[in-house]
């Protein structure tokens, strides 16, 4: 018989044990049992909390949540949910961050190709010089806002993109830490079998408005947020970002977005 630790007998964890092997502190660990977070399986009679491997499993869960900034409030009521399925969400979390390291890899390739062209190794061609940005693409979007929301969208749309690119690294990354959080939490509901029509998406699809709000500098109407909504199911870099969160995420956004607009814009 293999000596394999995964198939051995149950090994328990105390809580610096698990803090080294997570990076976690002691104290933060004792916070997350305290709020019934991440509780350990035992407490020996010498009250030392004792973790097991599902604790670690969880752990993980946590600290992949926490990651896109999800309050520690929301991670305990998706974790212990009827319907999660740590799975099912590691396959999730998987396929965004497959998504994020193709764009860095091609983000590092329009990088090499550029020092290549400047030290005069070799010559990169104009459209080259943009894979990865997205610069070429934001034309196209405008154009597809207008058509569907009429003319009078191009001045909002040129505003937002304006003060996206007056703004310095830190505040650009604060502002798509945000979008991402409540994309993240939009994906949860929908992996709990919450319907894109459902009012309970209510709280969260407020969020996402006051952030295209603020985007755009003007507030979305109906009409234009739910147009919002076609883009990101029909565009295929929005749609490949919103389904790397969960399987068919575009076009349940695109529902939700529209029943919103219906029935709170």
């Amino acid at each position: 018989m293999r000596d394999d630790p995964a198939h051995s007998a149950p090994r328990h964890y105390t809580v610096s044990q698990v803090a080294r092997l997570s990076g976690v502190s002691v104290r933060a660990l004792h916070h997350y049992d305290e709020i019934g977070l991440l509780k350990p399986v035992t407490i020996g009679s010498n009250g030392y909390r004792y973790y097991g491997r599902q604790d670690l499993l969880r752990l993980q869960q946590i600290l992949f949540h926490r990651e896109l900034g999800m309050p520690l409030a929301e991670i305990g009521a998706i974790l212990d949910a009827p319907g999660f399925d740590r799975l099912e969400a590691l396959r999730a979390q998987r396929a965004r961050v497959e998504t994020e390291a193709e764009r860095q890899r091609q983000l590092l390739e329009t990088i090499d190709r550029t020092i290549a062209d400047l030290e005069g190794d070799t010559a990169v061609t104009e459209k080259h010089l943009f894979e990865g940005l997205g610069a070429g693409r934001q034309a196209e979007y405008e154009d597809w806002l207008v058509d569907k929301l009429g003319e009078e969208a191009r001045p909002h749309i040129r505003h937002s993109t304006a003060l996206f690119a007056d703004m310095d690294v830190h505040e650009k990354s604060a502002r798509l830490e945000e979008f991402e959080r409540i994309a993240h939490a939009l994906a949860d509901r929908m992996r709990l079998g919450v319907a894109a029509d459902d009012a309970q998406l209510d709280s969260l699809l407020r969020e996402h408005h006051a952030w295209i709000w603020q985007a755009w500098g003007t507030r979305p109407t109906a009409a234009a947020y739910a147009g919002l909504g076609e883009l990101y199911a029909s565009a295929h870099d929005f749609a490949s970002r919103f389904d790397a969160c969960t399987p068919g995420m575009s076009a349940w956004m695109r529902e939700a977005m529209k029943a919103y607009s219906d029935r709170a814009l």
